[in-house]
């Protein structure tokens, strides 16, 4: 049998070029793995941008708008005595007595439905304009020119007490929203159906406080009676 000689050089070139052609494969998957770890990196940004998740800015300005709305209830009620917290300017309209428990316990509803309802809800659109809505409540729900009846929950049974006991609720309450706010992740993120459309979570943070603006104004009305007791 005829036998061809190999030359070293010839095995030389083959072991050298083998060598460089792994180095040319671990490169490509070192490229490879690179290119996988910065989509996975602009899709997680891309996530965070969808979610729209609330800012310091506008945990800010709820506070902000909690704060101020409480402490114009308290003013609104400040000093009032029996006859002006029971007086009614209408057979069918409510005592400053009745405004002050509804504001309280709306309170206590409209937050257990953030926290309970919502945030378990689906998640919303992407691309949802949220400053469109939340101008929307802070606009809407403190116009009494809108009126609109109380669910039957929510309507005046002395269900505190006194006056004092409604206004020792909604205090409490008020402070349990706040940290609500402040503690709470994701407030953007789930949806439910409201009668003023789709709100996350952080919007009925702003619907609890537009709520007491609302009805603080109410007060303000029963106290403008003629016939409002001096």
């Amino acid at each position: 049998m005829l036998q061809i000689p190999v030359s070293p050089i010839a095995d030389e070139k083959v072991g050298r070029s083998a060598v460089a052609n792994d180095k040319e494969r671990k490169k490509m998957r070192t490229k490879s793995l690179v290119g996988v770890l910065i989509a996975l990196l602009l899709l997680a940004g891309a996530a965070a941008v969808s979610a729209q998740d609330v800012t310091q800015a506008e945990k800010d300005k709820a506070l902000q708008y909690l704060e101020t709305t409480k402490k114009n209830v308290l003013e609104a009620t400040k000093g009032l005595s029996e006859a002006q917290w029971n007086f009614k300017p209408a057979a069918d309209r409510w005592s400053v007595a009745q405004v002050m428990e509804h504001i309280a316990a709306a309170e206590d509803f409209l937050r257990t439905l953030a926290k309970e309802k919502v945030m378990s809800a689906p998640a919303g659109e992407p691309g949802r304009d949220v400053k469109k809505t939340d101008e929307a409540v802070l606009a809407m729900v403190p116009d009494r020119t809108n009126k609109a009846q109380a669910p039957e929950p929510l309507l005046p049974t002395n269900r505190f007490g006194s006056p004092e006991g409604s206004i020792k609720h909604f205090v409490d309450s008020r402070a349990t929203t706040e940290d609500f706010l402040k503690s709470t992740p994701g407030m953007r993120d789930h949806v439910m159906e409201s009668p003023m459309g789709k709100l996350d979570a952080y919007e009925f943070v702003l619907l609890v406080a537009a709520h007491s603006e609302r009805h603080t104004k109410q007060i303000i009305e029963v106290k403008a009676d003629p016939n409002f007791p001096k």
